[in-house]
């Protein structure tokens, strides 16, 4: 029988979807399904596990907000609290103010949170190394003392914020923000796939193994880094932005809390910054081991154990879960 009449040898049929769209269009489709099915449970399911997976979603997206421009660019983010806080108190401010629709003030706070995510950058990006990091924890402390200063949102003493009636399709104010911060992790989730298989992200990855080097073979570097900066902070004022309605009561030492940044820089590493899905999973593993920490023991546990967690990761798989599946399957390969 001929090459051509075997069926072995037949051309394989054409699909709808080019196999570099299918991670996409899964990661989509697996956000609806969630979105649907939250909204589907309803009251059916206890108001505490909503909250919980408020909390791991919330770090999904801190985790790959830091990705984008820490892991893909190799830029360190100290100031991931700063961009949190700033999405948190620009909701403060609009509820004082206007009253307006939750994902109003999620859409403002990633407008301020990216702008100065693009001030920023323009006046730090020109550093490099340690020196970039110290200035982003350096804008996390101004912007904090300016907190702690300015009365109208509750200084130093903090603030309580009311959250509105609940009516439609969700049964309470926990349904109503996980369902929302389900439909922020799929799009952050989204928008990190995107610039890893774009030009975006081809570059910043030139940058991260040599910037000298890139620029010398016409990278546009601060451009790139730009880029990045804006989207990691539009996507952390975005996370913040809900968190007034799910603690009803903020004050500066929360919004600015050390377990915001030291989570949001240990879930990409644990999880792997090489590739989208790598924050994915460490914010799911370590945000369900610091639920459970926190209903067992107590919640001051959390940060000893991501940072003993941190310690052997970086030890014995400096590449994180990303780099132990890649392993495996090169081996399972080879066998």
């Amino acid at each position: 029988m001929s090459a051509q009449a075997d069926p072995a040898h037949r051309p394989r049929k054409s699909t709808l979807l080019p196999p570099r769209l299918r991670p996409g269009v899964a990661i989509a489709v697996t956000g609806v399904i969630f979105a649907a099915a939250a909204i589907l449970l309803g009251s059916r399911v206890s108001a505490y596990y909503y909250l919980a997976a408020y909390t791991i979603l919330q770090f999904v997206v801190l985790g790959t907000a830091w990705n984008i421009l820490g892991g893909y660019g190799g830029y360190v983010n100290f100031g991931t609290a700063g961009f949190f806080a700033a999405g948190c108190y620009t909701t403060i401010v609009l509820n004082k103010l206007f009253q307006l629709p939750l994902l109003i003030d999620m859409l403002a706070a990633a407008a301020i949170a990216g702008l100065m995510g693009l001030a920023t950058g323009y006046l730090t990006l020109r550093l490099r190394g340690i020196f970039f990091s110290i200035a982003t924890l350096a804008l996390a402390i101004v912007l904090q003392t300016v907190i702690v200063n300015w009365g109208f949102v509750g200084g130093a003493r903090g603030v309580y914020v009311v959250r509105p009636q609940i009516s439609g399709l969700f049964d309470s104010y926990a349904h109503l923000l996980v369902t929302l911060m389900i439909g922020l992790a799929t799009c952050a989730v989204l928008a990190a796939w995107a610039v890893e298989r774009s030009w975006i992200g081809i570059g910043l990855a030139a940058i991260r193994d040599d910037e000298t080097a890139a620029e010398t073979s016409g990278v546009p570097s601060l451009r790139l880094k730009l880029i990045a900066t804006t989207m990691s902070g539009a996507l952390m004022g975005m996370a913040g932005a809900p968190f007034p309605y799910y603690v009803s009561y903020v004050d500066p030492a929360t919004a600015f809390s050390l377990a915001i940044t030291v989570n949001s820089i240990a879930m990409p590493l644990i999880g792997g910054t090489a590739a989208w899905w790598g924050p994915l999973a460490g914010a799911i593993m370590l945000g369900s081991v610091q639920q459970v920490l926190t209903v067992t023991i107590s919640s001051a546990a959390n940060l000893f154990f991501v940072g003993m967690l941190l310690v052997l990761f970086l030890t014995a798989a400096p590449r994180g879960v990303v780099g132990i599946a890649r392993a495996w399957k090169r081996g399972r390969a080879w066998t």
